[in-house]
């Protein structure tokens, strides 16, 4: 039979509310960085996984701003990494647009910013979607003030759940978090 020992358990207890304490001020630290802002496509149908939406970026005057794989004068740039193999981070080389099951790392500087994405007709793979129009999404402004830490961005469907030929951007993750399912009009 085990015999307990107060003073033993006392000195347990305080050592671990001590540990508790320290890790507790350490977690209060840690913050997320307002000026990395990442921006997720989830996987959908392949049809339209495969169907690129283009970022566009403005500042809040409405002028809008390039964003490079490489740090511009303004500081904006974007990497990023597929969902599949998270840990492996990517340059853009030419534009900057996602695709199903990517997810953007945009680093911004200090500011507002309204965030919009397109898929022009002309590069359109899937011809039988809305393809006299361009694709566009609402408008999703983001301040570094009061910042989200994560967008995601889906395409529309009509109330039957068909594509419509457009995106959605949103800070509330959609339905179904590994296949998304689209946002209706």
């Amino acid at each position: 039979m085990i015999k307990k020992n107060p003073i033993g358990l006392t000195a347990a207890l305080l050592f671990a509310l001590a540990v508790c304490s320290v890790w507790g001020e350490e977690l209060q630290k840690v913050s997320h960085n307002p000026w990395e802002l990442i921006i997720y496509r989830p996987e959908n149908s392949a049809q339209i996984n495969e169907e690129r939406c283009w970022l566009t970026l403005r500042d809040d005057k409405g002028s809008e701003i390039k964003v490079s794989a490489q740090n511009y004068p303004n500081g904006i740039s974007a990497t990023y990494e597929w969902i599949s193999n998270p840990d492996v981070i990517n340059k853009y080389e030419r534009s900057i647009y996602l695709s199903g099951g990517m997810a953007m790392h945009l680093h911004l500087q200090p500011g507002k910013y309204t965030i919009t994405f397109s898929t022009p007709k002309e590069k359109q793979l899937n011809k039988t979607i809305n393809a006299k129009e361009n694709w566009t999404s609402n408008e999703f402004i983001y301040n570094t003030e009061n910042p989200a830490k994560v967008i995601f961005v889906t395409p529309t469907a009509n109330e039957n759940g068909f594509y419509t030929g457009g995106w959605h951007i949103s800070a509330k993750a959609p339905e179904f978090f590994k296949v998304a399912k689209p946002k209706r009009k």
